[in-house]
């Protein structure tokens, strides 16, 4: 089949491709910045055109021309128009080299392009093109535009680019076996990709998501402001995303545009469930995607019906992931086979032994580097178990110590007077020091009612003297002058614990290091709720009050910490029955009635008197009536 035959000064003619529907034959045109055409011949022999890649510097910046074109186009199209997809956008996609991801390959009319391309001013050579084939008047024009150039039309303009998700949705997952090439650091931050982070349209949009999902009052928006938390999750899970796409789906420019596409979403759960992650990462990362859906929906253009579809359409598979990734269920003997739990009378044995450790070290050697780090282990140790209930990591990372003054720490503090999570010493003799947690993570659910307790004196006297020349020599020895960390603790290079993954691994290795086994500081919670709901708990604290100082409640002890609820209740179940066995075995039985017996030989009936016949027969009356108004 003959492709249009281009013969216009500085054009080229590349490789044929074939499909059921239409032919496709790539053309280069030679300019300064070459760009690509895409020859298109259907069936009836209507040959189309399709821009498929501009100048290759709109991989950094956009020309404002082909800005115009695209919104003129869609402006003359009144944003109807038909999209290519399947076997011939696999083709269109192989041949340009555009990414399979594009959502957006809409065909309008020659004439319209044409038109477009005269608003715009493109260059000469391109418009030549479009001439040599304008006197076909049936003919059609593919605007394929890569998702870069896509994404910059999402911004307010008067007349605003018509946004959808791509359709239909996949009704089934589709079979993904981990690459080669898998890397677990795929994302956008990880240092071979982090340069794309920065790219201008990228920016702007995480820009403009931020803001609408923290503002404090976004009307446009479901539900309440995210916390500073919730964000850095969900900032999390887009780079992780755009990471996927850049890395193993050939996108050279992830946006948040995306998102828009339903197969790409489709192709991550699977390649998140082929690498084993767990159900609960997935449907975070679909709840994510469904915020990011919302932003779509806020702009101009969003009001598409795709976007409510693929709202219902990712609420349907967070449910179906969970049902089929159940959690897996995990109990305190099969966490000590793999080296992953530790009872709480050897964790709290192996803390006291470091306290007289460092205690003995510090006073032997006095005040090293080395004897300092030790003590500030251990004083960081005490705090995440022993002394107190487990208080939440968040609050131990944020706690500031007596001799900061400045402004509460805390990004979502709006507070003037607040002073942020701090220890504080109330008294020098005798010793009081006391803990204040304005920000927990039920703040919000209590009212911004603040867990405030005094310190333990064994566990006050151990803090105080750590905060006086041993941590002084720790930021001595980090080239920090004075208090210039306000933090209680901090890690190796002299800085507190902003992430909490980083102090997680700090204390495994200490845990491993003094002879235990490389434990979550959040498995210590369930340690100690293990042992409070044995039944071999010993004399403590209320179960009342030691949920309230770890920031929770009683009732989520049962459902998310007590990993032997249900067993221990089921035995508990069994063995109390016994007793009640035993009981009804010894209570007192009623009388049974003096019944008469035949002794006939050849008679099996019970022979009763006349008036036990009588009643007999009565009794036989009103059980068939309530037979009959049973029927009725």
């Amino acid at each position: 089949m003959q492709a249009l035959p281009l013969t216009q000064s500085g054009i080229q003619q590349r490789g044929l491709m074939s499909s059921s529907e239409y032919t496709f034959k790539l053309v280069q045109v030679c300019l300064p910045e070459p760009s690509k055409l895409v020859v298109m011949c259907d069936k009836r022999k209507r040959q189309c055109v399709c821009l498929c890649q501009v100048y290759k510097s709109c991989l950094d910046g956009l020309l404002p021309n082909y800005q115009a074109f695209y919104r003129v186009c869609s402006r003359l199209t009144k944003h109807q128009s038909t999209l290519l997809s399947g076997q011939d956008k696999q083709l269109l996609v192989a041949l340009a080299g555009m990414d399979v991801s594009v959502p957006h390959v809409a065909v309008v009319s020659l004439a319209v392009c044409c038109r477009a391309l005269k608003l715009c001013k493109v260059p000469a050579a391109v418009l030549h093109a479009f001439d040599d084939i304008r006197l076909k008047p049936a003919s059609q024009v593919v605007l394929g535009l890569p998702e870069h150039i896509l994404a910059a039309h999402a911004q307010p303009s008067p007349n605003p680019v018509q946004l959808q998700m791509t359709t239909p949705f996949p009704v089934t997952l589709p079979e993904c076996a981990l690459p080669a090439d898998f890397k677990k650091q795929h994302g956008l931050l990880a240092k071979p990709h982090k340069h794309l982070v920065h790219r201008a349209v990228l920016a702007q949009h995480m820009g403009e998501f931020k803001s609408f999902s923290t503002s404090p009052f976004q009307l446009n928006r479901k539900g309440i402001a995210h916390s500073s938390r919730t964000w850095q999750n969900s900032e999390k899970h887009v780079y992780l995303f755009l990471g996927y796409c850049h890395h193993y789906q050939q996108v050279s420019q992830p946006t948040l545009q995306l998102f828009l596409s339903s197969p790409l979403i489709a192709q991550f759960v699977s390649f998140h469930i082929a690498a084993g992650h767990s159900q609960l990462y997935i449907r975070n990362f679909l709840s994510c995607a469904k915020c990011v859906l919302r932003w779509w929906q806020s702009k101009p253009g969003g009001n598409h019906p795709s976007f409510v579809e693929g709202l219902e359409w990712l609420q349907t598979l967070g449910l179906q992931v969970a049902d089929q990734l159940p959690r897996p269920s995990k109990d305190p003997k099969g966490l000590a086979d793999i080296g992953k739990w530790m009872c709480a009378a050897d964790l709290v044995h192996t803390i006291h032994g470091a306290e007289q450790q460092s205690q003995a070290q510090m006073q032997q050697q006095g005040v090293t580097v080395e004897t300092s780090r030790d003590m500030h282990d251990a004083a960081l140790a005490a705090m995440i178990f022993s002394h107190l209930p487990p208080v939440r990591l968040s609050c131990i990372r944020s706690l500031v110590g007596p001799a900061y003054l400045g402004p509460c720490l805390h990004p979502d503090c709006k507070e003037p007077s607040c002073e942020g999570n701090r220890l504080s010493i109330m008294s020098e003799s005798p010793l009081l020091m006391r803990i204040s947690l304005p920000h927990h993570k039920n703040a919000r659910k209590w009212g911004k009612a603040v867990i405030e307790f005094d310190v333990p004196s064994d566990l006050a006297q151990l803090l105080h003297t750590y905060l006086g020349a041993p941590r002084k020599a720790l930021l001595e020895h980090h080239l920090l002058i004075g208090d210039a960390c306000p933090y209680v603790f901090m890690d190796m290079h002299g800085r507190g614990f902003v992430a909490a993954a980083v102090l997680t691994l700090y204390w495994q290795k200490w845990l491993v290091s003094r002879g235990g086994v490389p434990m979550n500081t959040s498995m210590c919670r369930q340690v100690f709720v293990d042992e409070r709901q044995s039944d071999s708990a010993t004399a403590g604290p209320s179960n009342q009050g030691a949920a309230m100082v770890m920031g929770h409640s009683v009732k989520q002890w049962d459902k998310w910490y007590d990993m032997q609820y249900h067993p221990r209740l089921a035995q508990n179940a069994v063995d109390g029955m016994q007793s009640w066995r035993a009981a009804m075995l010894q209570s007192h039985t009623l009388a049974a009635p003096d019944l008469t017996l035949s002794t006939a030989l050849h008679c099996g009936h019970v022979l009763v008197s006349d008036s036990e016949e009588s009643q007999y027969q009565s009794c036989c009356s009103d059980s068939d009536s309530d037979i009959d108004i049973e029927l009725d």
